[in-house]
């Protein structure tokens, strides 16, 4: 199984460490692109810090992320399961699970990010501010920038397995599956049960307590049916419908009344 993750916008502090290795970061087909985005970012950061504000849309009050983004190269990297903060990875908890559940989670979190592309939650990276939603001046929007190597990379990721898609729109804009990929493909959409409404923080949490569930309970659902019959197995009110087409992804309804 394999869970596609976006990151948060709110980080935790670069560490102590040593800083980041390129060459050290898992899917190694993606470390060129990688290293174009991250040159670009810190010569835009270094050279005009408001005209890299624009580009990052951040506010006065946000204005130190530039400075943040210019010293990557020399900044302390930690584990990206460590750095990515928010209410999704504070319902993942993934400091708190037991150390089989922990090497789950290496093998099967793949959080996808403007910068990286996509690392595992054990890759070792600095706090950084770039979303896939910006356009850097020499390489553009980067969601589209990501989709040529995601597109060589991101199939040999999946295997032969689920793939479990809890992404945002802005970062499944980076790769979306195809055809045979896409028939093991399924997506998330998390609905405030009253209201069959989908409100933010009800979708964030519960994306993080399914993978957390997922993760502690050993469930290795092949395919998106067994998907829907681990999670109801686990407690979550699930509505799907197998796709009219083959290759298409098959879109999951989580209904909650409540986070807690």
């Amino acid at each position: 199984m394999l869970v596609l993750l976006p990151p948060s916008e709110g980080k935790a502090p670069s560490g102590p460490g040593a800083p980041l290795s390129l060459e050290s970061l898992s899917l190694p087909g993606l470390t060129a692109a990688r290293r174009t985005v991250l040159e670009e970012l810190v010569e835009l950061c270094a050279a005009d810090e408001e005209k890299a504000r624009e580009v990052l849309g951040l506010s006065e009050g946000l204005r130190g992320e530039v400075a943040k983004n210019a010293a990557l190269y020399e900044a302390g990297a930690r584990p990206a399961g460590e750095v990515y903060t928010g209410v999704l990875y504070d319902a993942l908890g993934l400091a708190s699970l037991d150390g089989v559940a922990r090497e789950r989670a290496a093998r099967s979190l793949l959080v996808f990010s403007g910068l990286w592309g996509a690392v595992r939650v054990t890759d070792a990276i600095p706090s950084y501010r770039c979303s896939m939603g910006v356009k850097l001046p020499g390489l553009g929007a980067l969601g589209a920038y990501w989709r040529t190597p995601m597109a060589s990379v991101l199939p040999e990721a999946a295997g032969d397995g689920l793939v479990l898609d809890l992404r945002s729109a802005a970062y499944a804009t980076a790769w979306k599956p195809k055809g045979e990929v896409a028939g093991r493909t399924a997506t998330v959409r998390v609905l405030h049960a009253p209201t069959r409404k989908v409100v933010s923080h009800f979708n964030k949490a519960t994306k993080g307590r399914i993978v957390r569930s997922l993760l502690t309970a050993g469930a290795a659902p092949e395919d998106p049916a067994r998907l829907v019959e681990a999670l109801r197995d686990l407690g979550y009110v699930v509505e799907a419908e197998a796709p009219a087409k083959s290759g298409r992804a098959w879109a999951l309804d989580v209904l909650v009344d409540e986070v807690h």
